[in-house]
């Protein structure tokens, strides 16, 4: 009975390139790719999790994690291939054809391919960086093989194609560091006392917690405005996404209003004169 299974997995499907290839052989192709994937990714999954535990960059581990897939693909298809008794030079044509059929139809993702490894290798754009692209803005999440992930300030999830990062104007606000600066204008009602204002508004921007002292906040008396002495203040916050220096800045708008009360400074609003040629009468 056992030497009858043994034959029944022994019997020669066909043979290619004048080896023969048995049943078994056959069978043991899928289940060797399953069992060679499992282990690469226990493998490559603990590799990550010691280099994640020594603190390495994001970027760095999954540049590490690319490289190893990439090598597991190769390793796995030739043992593939001795398993089976094929050698390599029999695909010699066929990859020629593949590389053909790739090069006319297959030019995006192949683009978009080899956009990714530079995107990873030269790190223009990292994981967490915080972009601003055609119109809308967000923190990078993922950087993929065809594409990376941003997650737009609102919550959305955006997938771009790697090549449009690369071959457009990418706004990186965090490449070099998390400094970004931020700005907020106030207008007072003429006859204010202008020294007055500008060292309230620089007071109470060097008293949130968000401004840097280094460099300083700056107050600029801007412009003699139609309605109003019109005063900018520039201020410097390490941040990682826009809604900082949006919270920033309202957190000195609020100060600068109770500042301007408590010392009896009004904040201009637009006033217009009317002139009536004629009379002008009112009834009741």
């Amino acid at each position: 009975m056992l030497s009858d299974i043994v034959s029944f997995f022994e019997i020669t499907l066909f043979t290619f390139n004048e080896e023969p290839i048995a049943l078994w052989e056959i069978l043991m192709v899928p289940v060797g790719i399953l069992v060679a994937f499992w282990a690469a990714r226990m493998l490559i999954k603990g590799v990550s999790n010691r280099l994640a535990a020594k603190n390495k960059d994001p970027n760095i581990i999954l540049l590490i994690e690319r490289i190893l897939f990439v090598l597991t693909i190769a390793v796995i298809f030739l043992t593939t291939l001795s398993l089976l008794n094929i050698p390599i030079t029999a695909f010699a044509f066929l990859s020629g054809a593949i590389a053909i059929g790739f090069g006319f139809g297959a030019q995006n993702i192949i683009n978009n391919f080899i956009s990714g490894w530079i995107l990873i290798g030269e790190k223009p754009i990292r994981l967490g960086d915080f972009l601003e692209l055609e119109g809308f803005k967000g923190t990078v999440e993922q950087i993929s093989t065809r594409s990376t992930r941003i997650r737009r300030v609102d919550g959305v999830h955006l997938l771009v194609p790697n090549s449009k990062l690369l071959e457009n104007t990418v706004i990186n606000w965090t490449l070099r560091d998390k400094l970004v600066r931020g700005s907020v204008k106030v207008g007072v009602a003429y006859g204010s006392d202008v020294k007055l204002v500008a060292q309230l508004i620089e007071q109470v921007a060097l008293e949130q917690n968000q401004i840097l002292d280094v460099p300083p906040p700056q107050v600029f008396f801007q412009d003699f405005g139609d309605n109003a002495l019109v005063f900018e203040v520039l201020f410097w916050i390490n941040s990682t996404a826009e809604g900082g220096i949006r919270a920033a800045a309202s957190k000195v708008r609020f100060a600068i209003d109770e500042s301007f009360n408590q010392h009896k400074i009004v904040i201009a609003f637009p006033q217009r004169d009317i002139h009536v040629d004629g009379e002008l009468k009112l009834t009741r």
